[in-house]
């Protein structure tokens, strides 16, 4: 069986998705569209259920992916039943979307969420009166606390099997009698979903008009010309639906929902939010979380009490694995009498590559964790609402602020996040800026180099890396919007959710998930191409083993040719510039490769005991802090902060750019970029003595 959850955004229907199939869920994408499909399996009945977790859609009309999606799914995939999750505390407008459901002919059951809440306020809701209006089951339930949910899978099992054909609101308006014609001419035709299709072909909807034929149309039609519409409607037959649909949600609330007192005051959520929204303290206070975020994941001096950050403590735990680890490795190749190069192929290829990603997973998971715990909260929608006056200055709207702030987590989910824009010049220019919004790939480049060469306060180092991509993006903006991508920013409109205690099944599922997808990248990609570039770095072009680090290995003699161009950012000096630069063109494939390649390259020679008696992170920092300036290693960050990004992200773009001329003017964009910013930083700071 196929059970849809079907809602508006902020209904709570993926904490509802979560809570009924745990850790069974599973991520992909619907086939030729980049919308997320989620997909689990609740096991707690006579028979696995398959969860289907629709896109959060307002309406079925197509007007977004989204909306495209869950109607098809709905209307053609034919799912043994819809949940429709309704947010009872915006009952009103949650079921403006159930009144189009019940146009299918699928059977359906409402859950009023967030029931605890309606309850808290005072407010009541007549259950057994709104299922008889609306001649479906309706069933409260909590998902945060998991209240009503059995009862609710129950329900809907039980009614799954039965047949139900699809009824209207618009049978009872003035758009009746043209409404059941055009019904019964479907019904003629043996059309599935007659009376769901005959609304939106009274709307006009132009999905609609690909399956009729000419004939067909020409009915409708003259169906249609025999209507009389408002005046203030002005023949907008979808405006007419609309109002239709509204009148009836407010006639039929009548005595149904009772609002309290204290309902009527502000809530906990606009109290919250006269500061936390504030037009003086909104966007302050937002830098200052995120700040808090970096110090308590990478400061070594947490609030200045002598102390670790968790985030610190935990990849310091990790360092000593990794470091034992390499012990054990190097002592059993030992014993077996293994030879030099096997050796060194697994202690500094696999375990000196792979380990130094892995000691930072900690505080990549720590940085996950507190920006779940504020998206799940309700506070990332209110940064996007106070970052859309600033956005509008850069062409932007707000609505651009929720895929930039995915690019914080991974560049390709962002990239694809780019199709809810409405103008193809505010996604062109939202992906030309995603890179500048650091990735979580990039992180243990930061935490690497932050720990190495700038110990004292590698907190705000890293967070000034942070800034100073947030910085680029918007002088980026500015120059774009000016020159390349003129035009102004699409309105933006948005809901903001109440405040609520984010559930931790929840933010252990999504750290889970995270967690998966980084060490399936570090036992696949990163492991097989750390033992690549180790064979790169160790052998001649004749296949003859040299010296580590050797001028003549088949690395060198590569990137010494493309030296001259990084020479100028002031990390590519000297015999061994090449290996930065290695460094950076490994990142292409994967940017947790950087600090693999750096692990790798940077390691003591395959003969010698150093990482059979410290941990691969340390022995790596102490190397980098003798190697890089202070102003070099800013230098290096910052343009693997701004360059391409890794292969799968470039990809994504150029699906998303949908031109092959603007995928190259994207690249070199992102080349100048980084270039240019390097270049100033390093060469600006020489200048006052900071080199």
């Amino acid at each position: 069986m196929r059970f849809a959850l079907a809602g508006n955004p902020n209904s709570g229907k993926t904490t509802l998705f979560n809570a009924l199939t745990g850790s069974t869920a599973r991520v992909g994408n619907w086939p030729g569209v980049t919308v997320d499909r989620k997909e689990g399996v609740y096991k707690k009945l006579g028979e696995p259920i398959n969860i289907i977790d629709l896109p959060g859609i307002y309406s079925l009309s197509p007007y977004t992916p989204e909306e495209v999606v869950a109607r098809n799914y709905v209307v053609d995939e034919n799912p043994d039943l819809v949940v429709n999750i309704i947010d009872g505390t915006n009952l009103e407008r949650n079921l403006y979307l159930t009144t189009q459901l019940l146009e299918t002919d699928r059977p359906v059951v409402v859950a009023i969420n967030m029931i605890d809440l309606v309850r808290k306020d005072g407010t009541t809701i007549n259950i057994a009166a709104l299922a008889e209006k609306l001649g479906v089951p309706v069933m409260p339930i909590s998902a945060l606390t998991g209240d009503g949910i059995t009862a609710l899978m129950q329900a809907a099992y039980g009614l799954a099997k039965a047949k139900r054909a699809g009824v209207s609101v618009l049978a009872g308006s003035s758009l009746g009698t043209g409404f059941n014609k055009i019904v019964s001419v479907l019904q003629g035709e043996r059309i599935e979903h007659p009376t769901f299709h005959a609304v939106k072909m009274l709307e006009g909807d132009h999905l609609e008009n690909a399956h009729l034929s000419e004939e067909i149309k020409k009915q409708i039609e003259e169906i249609k010309g025999g209507i009389k519409l408002a005046e203030e409607l002005d023949g907008d037959f979808a405006a007419a639906v609309a109002d239709a649909r509204y009148r009836y949600i407010t006639d039929n609330l009548d005595g149904i929902l009772v609002r309290s007192r204290k309902a009527h005051e502000l809530s906990r959520s606009d109290k919250i939010d006269r500061v936390l929204t504030n037009k003086w303290l909104g966007i302050p206070l937002f830098l200052f979380f995120m700040f808090l975020v970096f110090h308590l994941t990478f400061s070594e001096d947490l609030l200045g009490a002598g102390l670790p950050s968790p985030g610190v403590w935990l990849q310091c735990l990790t360092e000593d694995f990794v470091g034992y680890i390499s012990e054990q490795a190097a002592a059993f190749l030992q014993a077996q009498n293994a030879a030099e190069w096997t050796k060194g192929m697994v202690v500094d290829g696999m375990i000196g590559g792979v380990g130094a990603v892995i000691s930072f997973l900690p505080q990549i998971l720590m940085l996950f964790l507190f920006l779940s715990i504020m998206e799940d909260s309700g506070y990332m929608a209110r940064a996007a609402f106070l970052m859309d006056r600033l956005l509008r200055r850069f062409g932007l709207s707000g609505r651009a602020f929720m895929p930039l702030l995915m690019g914080f987590g991974c560049s390709v989910p962002a990239m694809m996040g780019t199709r809810t824009l409405v103008s193809e010049k505010e996604r062109r220019l939202a992906i030309m800026l995603m890179p500048f919004f650091s990735c979580g790939a990039k992180l243990p480049i930061w935490a690497m180099f932050s720990a190495a060469i700038f110990p004292e306060n590698p907190d705000r180092v890293v967070f000034m890396i942070y800034v100073t991509g947030i910085a680029t993006a918007g002088v980026a903006a500015i120059i774009l919007q000016k020159t390349l991508l003129k035009g102004e920013a699409a309105p933006f409109i948005m809901e903001l959710p109440p405040y609520h205690t984010p559930q931790l099944s929840s933010l252990v599922l999504h750290l889970w998930e995270k967690l998966k997808g980084f060490v399936l990248r570090a036992t696949t990609i990163i492991a097989g191409s750390t033992v690549i570039i180790w064979f790169l770095a160790n052998f001649s072009f004749s296949l003859e083993i040299v010296e580590h680090n050797s001028a003549e290995s088949i690395l060198a003699v590569l990137g010494a040719s493309i030296v001259p161009l990084f020479k100028p950012l002031g990390f590519a000096g000297g015999d061994m510039g090449w290996r930065p630069v290695v460094a950076i063109l490994t990142g292409l494939l994967a940017k947790e490769m950087v600090v693999s390649t750096m692990g790798v390259l940077y390691n003591p020679d395959v003969s010698g005991d150093a990482l059979e008696s410290d941990e691969a992170g340390t022995a790596l920092a102490a190397t980098l802090a003798a190697v890089f300036t202070p102003l070099a290693a800013i230098s290096f960050m910052v343009f693997n902060l701004l360059s391409v990004p890794c292969m799968a992200a470039v990809a994504s773009a150029s699906g998303e750019m949908r031109s092959v001329k603007w995928m190259f003017i994207t690249i070199a964009f992102w080349l100048t970029t980084a270039w240019v910013v390097s270049f100033l930083i390093y060469n600006v700071g020489a200048l006052l003595g900071y080199a």
